[in-house]
Formats: C-alpha cells, sequence, structure tokens
C-alpha cells in the first residue's frame, strides 16, 4: 500500500510540474492553431459475390478479437406499397420478434449468452439488421444472424403489441412541435405523389390498417440477396466470411425486386410561410425547406464544405447568429439530405416564440449571405472542420462498418474515404458561391412554422417574406 501511496504521489506531482508547464507556455488568448489535413489510408475493401447475388464488402481490421456485421437491403420506407406508410419500418422492428426456430425471448436469451449486440431498422431506401460479436462466438453468432434475417415468423402476439406501441408514438407526435414541422415539411415539399412526402413511420390510419400479411408481403418482395450487401469489418480474412457466409446465407433465394418511381416534385414557386396552429406553444419549430440533389451529384463536396460554413457545424453562421449572437435559440443548423433521388434541403431551429418573425429575419439574411463570396479564412476553417474530424469516425469495427454504408448504397469508389480529405482541398471560394446560388434560392422556400398562430401570425405578416398559407400537421391546407 505505501508503494503505491508513493507512485500515485509521485504521478501526481508530475502531472502538476507538466500541467505549470502547460500553463506557463500556452498563450489563453489565442484559440488553438488547427494542425494540417490528416492523411486518411484505410484498409483494403475486399469485395465478393455469392452465387445468390448477396454481395460481400469486407474490411480485415485485426486490433480486437471482434467483428461487425451490416446486412444492409436497398429497399426502406419509399418502397411502402400504397396506403401502407409504415410497413417498411415496422418489418424491421418485428424482424427480432421471432423466426420460424425461435421465439422472442429465445432470441433476447441467446443475445445476452453469447454476449453480442442485434438490432435492425429502416430508413428512406433502405433497411438493416446488424450484428456486433466477438470473434470466439462467431458461429453461433452467424447462425443466430442468419435465423432472424432469413426466417422471420412476424407473431400476430408480438406485431400487436408493437402496433399498439406505434399508434401510441403517432399519437404523442401530435403534442411535439418538432415532430409536427418535420412531418409537415415534406409533404408540402414534395406532395402527396412522392415518396420522400410519405411519412417513414406511417399515419394512425395507415399503421392501424397493418396486417402480418402486409409485413410479409413485404419482407418477402424486397429482402432479396440481390437486393442486398453483407458488410463485414473485424478480426476476419476475406476468404473465413466468404466461407462462413456462404454456409449461412447461400440457400438465401433471389427473385425480382421492383425498383421505387420518383415522381418529379412540385416546382417551387415563390417563397410561402406555411403555418401550422400549436396553440400556447412556448417556442416556434422552423424548417426552412426545398428540394436538394441526389447524393450522386458532382457537387457533393462543394456543398458539404458550403453547408458547412452555413449550418453543418457549432461554429456555423446560423447557429453563431441565432444562437451566440442573438440568443433566439439553443441551436440552429442546416444540412442536404441527400438520398437516391434528390432530398431535401432543410435550415431549422426551435425559436422562443417571441422572437419568431426577428428569427426568420434573421434566417433569410444568412440563407442570402452564403450566396456571397465566401472569405478565405472561413472557408480554411470549413475545410479543416471536416478533414480533421475524419479519423474520429474510423475508431471502432463498428463505426467503419457503418461508414461502408453509404459506400454500397450509393456505389461510391471504395477509395472512397483514402481521397476524401483530398476532395474536400480542392473546394474553392468560387465552388461554394457557384453551388449556394444554384441550390440555395430565398427566392422559392417552404418556410414551415409550427407555433401559436394568435401571437406570431401578425408579426410574420409584417416581416412579408412571403404569402402565409394557414395547415395541419399533415400539410395539408387548412379550410
Amino acid at each position: 500500500m505505501r508503494a503505491l501511496t508513493r507512485i500515485t504521489t509521485s504521478a501526481v506531482m508530475l502531472l502538476t510540474a507538466h500541467s505549470v508547464l502547460d500553463a506557463q507556455t500556452f498563450d489563453r488568448t489565442r484559440p488553438p492553431v488547427l494542425g494540417p489535413p490528416p492523411k486518411v489510408s484505410l484498409p483494403p475493401i475486399v469485395t465478393r459475390q455469392l452465387p445468390n447475388g448477396l454481395r460481400l464488402m469486407v474490411v480485415e481490421h485485426h486490433e480486437l478479437p471482434v467483428a461487425d456485421f451490416i446486412l444492409l437491403v436497398g429497399s426502406g420506407g419509399t418502397a411502402d406499397p400504397a396506403g401502407k406508410m409504415g410497413v417498411a419500418n415496422l418489418t424491421a422492428a418485428m424482424l427480432r420478434e421471432g423466426t420460424t426456430t425461435r421465439k422472442s425471448l429465445e432470441i433476447a436469451d441467446q443475445i445476452a449468452f453469447l454476449g453480442v449486440r442485434l438490432n435492425a431498422g429502416s430508413s428512406w431506401e433502405s433497411s438493416t439488421l446488424s450484428l456486433h460479436t466477438p470473434t470466439a462466438q462467431l458461429d453461433s453468432a452467424l447462425a443466430l444472424f442468419a435465423d432472424v434475417a432469413l426466417r422471420p415468423s412476424f407473431p400476430a402476439n408480438e406485431f400487436d403489441r408493437l402496433k399498439k406501441t406505434r399508434l401510441t408514438e403517432l399519437l404523442q407526435l401530435k403534442d411535439q412541435g418538432p415532430a409536427i414541422a418535420n412531418i409537415a415539411y415534406p409533404a408540402i415539399v414534395y406532395g402527396s405523389s412522392h415518396p420522400y412526402g410519405a411519412r417513414l413511420l406511417g399515419t394512425e390510419g395507415s399503421v392501424a390498417g397493418l396486417s402480418v400479411a402486409d409485413l410479409q408481403s413485404y419482407y418477402g418482395s424486397n429482402f432479396r440477396p440481390n437486393n442486398s450487401t453483407l458488410i463485414v469489418v473485424g478480426d476476419v480474412t476475406p476468404a473465413q466470411i466468404e466461407q462462413k457466409v456462404n454456409r449461412f446465407f447461400g440457400g438465401w433465394q433471389r427473385g425480382d425486386v421492383t425498383p421505387v418511381k420518383y415522381t418529379d416534385p412540385p416546382k417551387a414557386g415563390t417563397t410561402t410561410v406555411y403555418l401550422i396552429d400549436k396553440p400556447g406553444a412556448a417556442q416556434s419549430s422552423f424548417r426552412i425547406a426545398t428540394v436538394g440533389v441526389p447524393r450522386s451529384t458532382r457537387d457533393y463536396f462543394a456543398l458539404t464544405v458550403m453547408n458547412t460554413i452555413l449550418g453543418g457545424s457549432f461554429t456555423s453562421r446560423l447557429n453563431n447568429n441565432l444562437r451566440e449572437t442573438k440568443g433566439y435559440t439553443y441551436g440552429a443548423r442546416s444540412q442536404f439530405d441527400m438520398r437516391r433521388a434528390a432530398g431535401p434541403f432543410i435550415a431549422s431551429a426551435e425559436i422562443v416564440a417571441a422572437k419568431t418573425d426577428s428569427a426568420l429575419i434573421e434566417f433569410m439574411k444568412e440563407l442570402n449571405a452564403i450566396r456571397q463570396s465566401v472569405p478565405p479564412e472561413e472557408l480554411s476553417k470549413a475545410k479543416r472542420y471536416l478533414q480533421l474530424q475524419l479519423p474520429s469516425d474510423f475508431e471502432t469495427t463498428q463505426q467503419i462498418a457503418g461508414a461502408l454504408v453509404p459506400v454500397a448504397m450509393y456505389g461510391l469508389p471504395l477509395d472512397y474515404y483514402n481521397n476524401y480529405v483530398q476532395n474536400i482541398e480542392a473546394i474553392t471560394p468560387a465552388d461554394v458561391e457557384r453551388v449556394a446560388r444554384q441550390y440555395v434560392n430565398p427566392g422559392s422556400l417552404a418556410v414551415v412554422i409550427v407555433g401559436d398562430r394568435k401571437s406570431i401570425e401578425p408579426t410574420l405578416k409584417a416581416v412579408n417574406i412571403g404569402p402565409i398559407s394557414i395547415r395541419d400537421m399533415t400539410g395539408q391546407v387548412v379550410q
């Protein structure tokens, strides 16, 4: 004990000495200088394809005896049949609730016994089943993983439970301003005939009408090996994985998958304020939106840099203005949600109700200002922000596997991340100004605001950004 005390005391003295030295040499009156962009070189991505069409992407990472698997199915909410909104989301949620050989509790027990993580989910254009496992349990974990992926039974009792939970969630959303805004703006921007104008969770009516047969039909139509990629990262080798995956997934039958049809969204008119009444709301939820770009755009890197300056980082213009300078909000942001087709551009914030009109003025000021030339130092800071954070996205096998999802989903080059730093560095002030002028048009925006109509409508009229249209939470005109 005395020896331990001496060691601990010495360590504290050494740390204290270093702290005093750092305080003497570090100039706290100036912010730290950002270092040069890092050189990122990831392990190679090895691809394979099984005879049934299932594509493999394997990255060896031997630091720890663990592995991560993501089964990426190329269908999500956009593949929901007409009148069946929410079926993709519920299908994914039901995968862990029973198979033809295991009940829900048996799956949960085996997950705990093996010490693995097994999760499922869905998004607009994909459904995923992920597995994190020690490699010592690899065969048992893969057997469970394959059973859940390939042989779901969609038991009626579990479906009824999840369905009731989902209906409760949808009911709760009606009382949340941010949730109402998130539901309304896609319907307004894209309209009811476009897949992106729908709701991933569904509506109370659509979910209430779903049956086990609907989930089975969606699964059978979309969960096909030729519509899927299995991403594997960890203490494995490509040959080992190909052999094991072929053993567990080789019998999965390929089949035709109907492609999603993307209709043209409505043409944007003049900027309009769409006001959704939430009586007594203490804050106003802003979603300023328009149709953006698909992930395949050649302007991806220029848009990423431009949006970082506008609203993609804590020190962005929107956040600095509305939060730091004005104090109207805890945070303001913007993003291009790029998907297979042109996803939305959104600028958003939760604003104290009394400053709704003032916040709208500041939003529009920044959306206009970003279309002008960007100072070199601001451009450099945005680049470093994107470049210097990149290595932290690849610290674990789970992070690496997650980073490969867009590579698989959008057909990006396998060396995409190795070239990311250079592609960001190549963006010029002219590039930023060009994409801002092309894709951010303050004259044709849908300004969706959820708040207390009685108190904020008169001041919004005085701002005169555009005509005011009163809508309900689904984005439909209130008669």
